[in-house]
């Protein structure tokens, strides 16, 4: 089967999409999956009004035709709603081929935190996006309840996960900075509410990694904090190891890939709240979650590290790409676009997940697991 996911969202942008599609495309043969991402790559791009890191293509309906065309996919896969994603839609309506589609940000709150229009105007706009759709993906419960309450449809799950070969504790810490270290990781942008965590008092040290278009002017305000820029891999797997509490001010995430990443590195989450913390710690033990934010990350020291890794280990990419790939598969099957061969190959394929990977497997959806 193969597989084409079409995404506004990729590198060089470090963000919880990017990480998410990257996964799902890296796993791809472990379900007999042939995976490629259509991107702005090898178009013309401008960047975004206010951001312009982030990079938008400039194309045309028939240049990415023509890129479908060349892949020759059985099945596409929305991932954003941006020009790719725009024009990927009207491809597939015209040639009457059923996709899917998979929400990932809030833009009605992005939006409104940065110029003066109502959601009900940004949740039409995608409204209209999504209906087409054969299924629309969410990461959480509480992502589904907020849609179907806009008028989305064909909702189904599609969750998260964290690579826990690299996120992990560690002996050694790589922070020579007075404790305890408070650390917030994620696009410094005026979404993300950054400002509600630099402006708590706190004892110790507060540690910002990332980058974006707010962070010079955070900066300035804030010059106590330390600001470490982007960093990946090791390197950042082993600051989440060397800090102490992880503060996630966000109001509108709809999960935070790196809500999981600090749990797997044993560390303790402060937030507020909201539909993301909310969704990723009930009944954990491993977060406080808490309006007063201050009261939260000084709470959040006590927590036992255990509860975090234990929250972790129930999240693997191998349960969320189990989970894509099966709605996907769906889909493709019943619009007749997945051809019999493909379709014993990969009923093979999860068979065999299913029996390597026992736990991490239950993810599944029911009528794979037949």
């Amino acid at each position: 089967m193969r597989v084409l996911v079409a995404t506004d969202a990729w590198r060089p942008q470090i963000n919880g999409v990017v990480r998410s599609l990257e996964r799902m495309i890296q796993a791809a043969p472990d379900f007999g999956v042939t995976a490629q991402a259509l991107t702005p790559e090898g178009f013309h791009q401008i960047g975004l009004p206010s951001y312009p890191d982030i990079r938008l293509a400039l194309a045309t309906r028939r240049a990415l035709a023509a890129r479908i065309a060349e892949f020759g996919p059985d099945h596409i896969h929305i991932a954003t709603e941006g020009p790719i994603g725009w024009l990927a839609r009207a491809v597939c309506l015209a040639q009457k081929r059923p996709f899917t589609t998979s929400y990932h940000t809030r833009f009605p709150q992005y939006i409104a935190a940065r110029w003066p229009i109502p959601e009900s105007w940004s949740y039409g706009l995608l409204r209209r996006f999504h209906a087409p759709a054969a299924a629309v993906m969410v990461s959480t419960a509480t992502v589904e309840e907020e849609l179907r309450a806009n008028g989305f449809e064909k909702l189904v799950r599609w969750g998260r996960g964290v690579d826990l070969g690299q996120f992990h504790p560690r002996p050694q810490s790589v922070l020579d900075l007075p404790r305890p270290i408070f650390l917030s990781v994620g696009r410094v942008a005026v979404e993300k509410n950054l400002e509600a965590f630099l402006s708590l008092r706190l004892p110790g040290s507060k540690v910002v990694v990332g980058d974006g278009p707010a962070r010079a002017d955070l900066q300035r305000a804030y010059p106590e904090a330390h600001f470490l820029g982007v960093r990946q891999g090791e390197e950042l797997a082993a600051i989440y190891a060397s800090s102490d509490v992880f503060v996630f001010p966000s109001l509108t995430d709809t999960f935070g890939i790196v809500l999981l990443e600090a749990a797997a590195s044993g560390l303790p989450v402060a937030a507020f709240p909201v539909q993301g913390p909310r969704d990723v710690f009930a009944g954990s033990g491993a977060a406080v979650l808490d309006a007063d934010l201050r009261g939260a990350a000084m709470q959040a020291l006590r927590v036992p590290r255990e509860a975090c890794l234990e929250l972790a280990t129930r999240h693997s990419w191998a349960s969320s790409a189990a989970q894509f790939y099966g709605h996907i598969r769906r889909v493709a099957q019943q619009a007749g676009y997945l051809p019999r061969e493909a379709e014993a190959a990969s009923t093979a394929g999860f068979t065999a997940f299913a029996s390597a990977r026992g736990a991490e497997a239950r993810g599944l959806p029911r009528r794979l697991t037949a």
